[in-house]
């Protein structure tokens, strides 16, 4: 019998962290290995503007970004929060979770630990999120906007033949967030959450009401009782947000990606979401997602002219 492996992501911008990260473990690589390596291709591309370098910065024009990293098999854990000028938050998480103590360090604690281990020091604002940022600003003022807009993160879980598993996710959060705010994407049990003994999840989404359901580890422990990733993370989504609407009038977007430790994946959302999929039967892949008003969620595969149209729109000039 084959050894099953795969991986699922959060957005379009994952595909071609997947694609890579998909071969990797195709051909035996670790999942450790796979998702630090797609995911940092991820927070490396520049025109992805909730990820890493070119990630949209917060109300002071500062870019801080936050980023997790679990293994299944040990349930090690490491975060980072609020960190600004270094390159690859997710390797420093990463590197974080092998240690006993200290592994969830924020702000300036974050960046004298990714200096002190070599760690590579980089203006993460560019020109383009910053002209990004003026014109935000300029229409808060003249119009009343929100100033609030964008919180995709880009949240990977891998399982590989050796059937571990590990979760990670990575982001620059709320834009125009205030200083120091942070959101779901490096809380265990919120923002991501994985066992080697039943699976993985990871939300992404508006992190504030994300948090206030825990919904990662939710959908694993609903794994745990037998429910499949798609029934998990759609009953979680669907419940919370039922919750959220009943006690405060309105739910935030959320979405979640989930894959149980036999590679069957899953998804749920109260929005249009993208998501790719790689796994030993399945070709990396880019879906779209919408809810139905019957309650269901349809899932095609994204067109050639979607995947087109896309490119043009994140590489169009401000």
């Amino acid at each position: 019998m084959r050894k099953q492996w795969g991986m699922i992501a959060t957005w379009r911008m994952a595909s071609e962290g997947v694609t890579l990260g998909s071969e990797m473990l195709k051909n035996g690589g670790k999942c450790q290995d796979a998702l630090e390596e797609a995911v940092k291709f991820v927070e490396d591309y520049p025109f992805y503007k909730s990820v890493g370098y070119g990630g949209l910065p917060n109300e002071e024009c500062e870019v801080e970004l936050d980023a997790a990293f679990m293994d299944g098999k040990t349930l090690s854990i490491g975060a980072v929060a609020s960190i600004k000028d270094f390159k690859n938050p997710i390797s420093i998480a990463r590197k974080l979770s092998a240690d006993r103590y200290n592994i969830f360090l924020v702000g300036a604690g974050a960046e004298s630990y990714a200096h002190k281990n070599g760690f590579v020091r980089q203006n993460m604002l560019t020109e383009r999120a910053k002209k990004t940022w003026e014109l935000r600003v300029k229409e808060i003022q003249e119009k009343n906007l929100s100033p609030y807009d964008g919180h995709d993160t880009v949240c990977m879980i891998a399982l590989d033949k050796d059937e571990d598993m590990a979760v990670a996710t990575s982001t620059s959060g709320l834009f125009m967030k205030k200083k120091g705010r942070v959101g779901d994407s490096p809380v265990s049990g919120s923002g991501f959450y994985v066992d080697n003994e039943i699976g993985g999840a990871a939300a992404t989404g508006l992190g504030e009401d994300i948090m206030k359901g825990c919904l990662s580890y939710e959908v694993v422990q609903r794994m745990k009782k037998g429910e499949h990733p798609m029934e998990a993370a759609q009953k979680a989504v669907d419940e919370f947000s039922e919750t959220l609407r009943k006690r405060r009038g309105k739910a935030g977007e959320i979405s979640i990606v989930a894959m149980n430790n036999r590679g069957e994946w899953g998804i749920g959302t109260n929005v249009e979401f993208t998501f790719c999929v790689g796994t030993e039967t399945e070709k990396p892949q880019v879906y779209i997602s919408t809810p139905q008003e019957n309650g269901e969620i349809k899932i095609e595969v994204a067109s050639e002219e979607y995947m087109k149209a896309y490119k043009e729109r994140i590489q169009r000039g401000i």
